[in-house]
């Protein structure tokens, strides 16, 4: 009898936390002052139409993209208003489903996908510049000039990344983003949660938001060698036109790529990705791997239990 394959969960760091999804439910569990756990839980809404764009390839990723962004948002919003409050400040449950209302529930969506495209555009935008103004007089081949604006936008973003890594709020919330994977490489093992298991396992991960980041880099340079362009102003709005373009071939490519992970010879297509998450994570703390654990736990206690009431609300 084969062995049931684990669900492929996915998750978030947060502030002094982490968020995990799973296909009912949404948990976020943050380390307070006083060094008690809290929790958000939240139940996936389905959309009929959302459900029927993500099972679209090339369509999926970017819908997928904007959900993860919009639910993000909130579990990070969250995470920043809970985690410094005083430990006598105790938020009651009505309370907490008043004040993620649908105003704010919409607003903190919209905040949170704008923030998304806008953070994409200059990261578009400004390496095509920068190609564009500093190397045309002697790069005039349209591939070659790709080539250079992929390269200065991995330097852009390395170098963001490294200094952004260095503030002690980033480098924790790289910490718990460390233990986000390290619980999903335990779970996906089929190892024991607890701390001391979870600490032997790995910060990296295939399926992680900064390979997809890496590979929108990649593909983005196959993708704009096939489009000519004679002044700045066509690079420029070309890079905007096809970007859903880029983002919907590189989630495909992610999905691939996690996909062949286990075969040797092609393991490697995942590489890129894996080496800037030596950026995006660090080895995490026990007592942030605690909150990890805390919050894969009730995200899985969660999502089985809306299940089975799912399942007997159909066959009753």
């Amino acid at each position: 009898m084969s062995q049931q394959k684990p669900n492929a969960y996915g998750g978030q760091a947060v502030v002094e936390g982490v968020m995990f999804g799973g296909r009912k439910v949404i948990v976020t569990a943050i380390r307070r002052k006083d060094d008690s756990i809290e929790y958000l839980e939240e139940e996936r809404k389905s959309n009929p139409t959302l459900n029927k764009l993500k099972k679209i390839p090339f369509i999926r990723g970017i819908v997928g993209l904007i959900e993860a962004s919009a639910n993000g948002s909130k579990h990070l919003n969250f995470s920043t208003e809970r985690y410094d409050v005083d430990p006598g400040e105790e938020m009651k449950e009505e309370e907490k489903d008043s004040s993620w209302n649908l105003t704010m529930v919409l607003g903190v969506a919209v905040v949170g996908v704008l923030s998304f495209i806008f953070g994409k555009l200059i990261f578009t935008i400004a390496p095509a510049v920068l190609a564009d103004v500093l190397f045309t007089r002697w790069v005039t081949n349209n591939i070659l000039q790709n080539l250079i604006e992929g390269a200065i936008k991995i330097l852009l973003l390395l170098a963001y990344l490294f200094a952004i890594s260095q503030t002690p709020l980033i480098k924790r919330l790289f910490q718990y983003h460390g233990a986000e994977h390290k619980v999903i490489n335990t779970y996906e093992a089929g190892v024991e949660l607890t701390v001391e298991n979870v600490q032997k396992s790995s910060t990296l991960h295939y399926r992680c938001g900064s390979s997809f980041i890496i590979f929108t880099v990649l593909v983005g340079v196959v993708i704009y060698s096939f489009f000519q362009y004679d002044t700045l102003w066509e690079r420029i709005y070309q890079r905007i036109l096809l970007l859903p373009v880029v983002i919907g071939v590189s989630y495909e490519v992610l999905q691939f790529s996690n996909k062949l992970r286990d075969v040797p010879l092609l393991r490697w297509l995942g590489y890129p990705g894996l080496w800037l998450q030596k950026l995006t994570t660090k080895e995490p703390e026990d007592k942030q791997v605690e909150v990890a654990i805390a919050s894969f736990n009730k995200m899985v206690e969660l999502d089985q239990g809306k299940e089975l009431q799912q399942r007997i609300a159909t066959t009753g």
